[in-house]
């Protein structure tokens, strides 16, 4: 992360807007491991009184919401505003998380929730996807084992991945940044963002495309 994005992302960790007494009733699934220090323990603890709880969870998740938000929104002004409103409703609901869905997706679901009030306050017209030719989702770059794809880049190509991301429609830019931004899996970016898993399947596997196509006309990749 660059030293502008990490002033971007500095601390915001308002206490709570409304009391949030009662406890979450946390009904675990099988799937689900919880340990003191994972997410969805966080979240819980947090919705019964815990604040630093709170702190330690949203110094996790801070970085890489801003960035999904800023390379979403591609505003400053924007980015800071629906990244408060994003936390401001995690504070708010804290109490209603249910860990039948992992943290991560619950949060970049409101996220997205709030990118797309965002653009209907604005009166922005959404770009919406067009059918487009399938590619292997190994076009993606494996973020969950390196972190976010531009630390192996240069800044040309830092440059030219950005753009192509920028000018892929919405809900296939949306799938592309949880999937390298916030490390969810497909079934987690299907919940975060209200669609079926080979939707979001599709979607990815449209960017990927797109983006190997953008960066090896841009002379960034290997054209194969």
């Amino acid at each position: 992360m660059s030293g502008t994005d990490a002033a971007e992302v500095a601390l915001f960790a308002p206490a709570p807007t409304r009391a949030v007494a009662r406890r979450a009733r946390t009904l675990m699934l099988p799937t689900v491991e919880q340990g003191v220090g994972d997410d969805a323990n966080l979240i819980c603890r947090y919705a019964d009184g815990d604040v630093a709880a709170f702190e330690q969870l949203y110094e996790r998740h801070r970085a890489p919401l801003w960035r999904f938000l800023k390379r979403q929104l591609r505003d400053e002004a924007a980015t800071a505003d629906v990244f408060q409103e994003t936390w401001t409703r995690v504070i708010a609901h804290a109490d209603r998380y249910r860990p039948t869905a992992p943290f991560g997706a619950w949060l970049y679901r409101i996220a997205h929730h709030c990118c797309v009030d965002h653009w209907r306050r604005s009166g922005r017209t959404r770009h919406r996807e067009v059918a487009a030719d399938d590619a292997a989702l190994d076009a993606l770059p494996d973020t969950h084992a390196t972190g976010p794809a531009e630390h192996a880049m240069n800044s040309q190509a830092i440059e030219a991945l950005h753009a192509a991301v920028a000018q892929l429609p919405d809900e296939q830019r949306a799938a592309f940044l949880m999937y390298a931004e916030g490390g969810l899996s497909l079934a987690e970016i299907a919940y975060a963002t209200g669609v079926g898993p080979e939707t979001a399947k599709s979607r990815l596997r449209y960017a990927a495309a797109k983006l190997r196509a953008a960066m090896s006309a841009a002379g960034q990749g290997d054209g194969t």
